[in-house]
């Protein structure tokens, strides 16, 4: 079974930073599109950042744009999410997601097949 593991939730001041990883086991990490997606406190899910394959093309939410930063490190089948000048409106559930079978970017969720059980963020001010 090849799994996706997020780590580096906590609580946090707003104005900080955190970064958070998605490690998968299994050997087709390098073939796959990543995506972070979170779901606030009584929220629907929401797409937040990909990263295709090499990380030659990305995605960020709007509202990210310019604070968060996704990259990954395929020799240690690892995707990172960087968080920069966290708000209390980032406070969320984070998942990390990768699409077997194509190595490209996609907001959406569906497209993605390997889900983690998520890590906790939570900001405050």
């Amino acid at each position: 079974q090849v799994r996706v593991i997020e780590s580096g939730g906590q609580l946090v001041q707003a104005g900080t930073s955190l970064t958070l990883s998605c490690k998968t086991s299994g050997n087709t990490f390098s073939n796959n599109g990543v995506g972070w997606f979170r779901q606030p406190p009584g929220k629907e899910r929401e797409f937040v950042a990909s990263i295709s394959w090499n990380g030659g093309a990305t995605e960020y939410e709007d509202s990210v744009k310019g604070r968060f930063t996704v990259f990954r490190d395929n020799a240690k089948n690892t995707a990172y999410l960087v968080m920069n000048r966290l708000s209390p409106e980032d406070a969320a559930v984070y998942y990390c997601a990768a699409r077997d079978g194509s190595y490209d970017i996609s907001n959406e969720a569906n497209d993605y097949t390997r889900w983690g059980q998520g890590t906790q963020v939570t900001v405050f001010s």
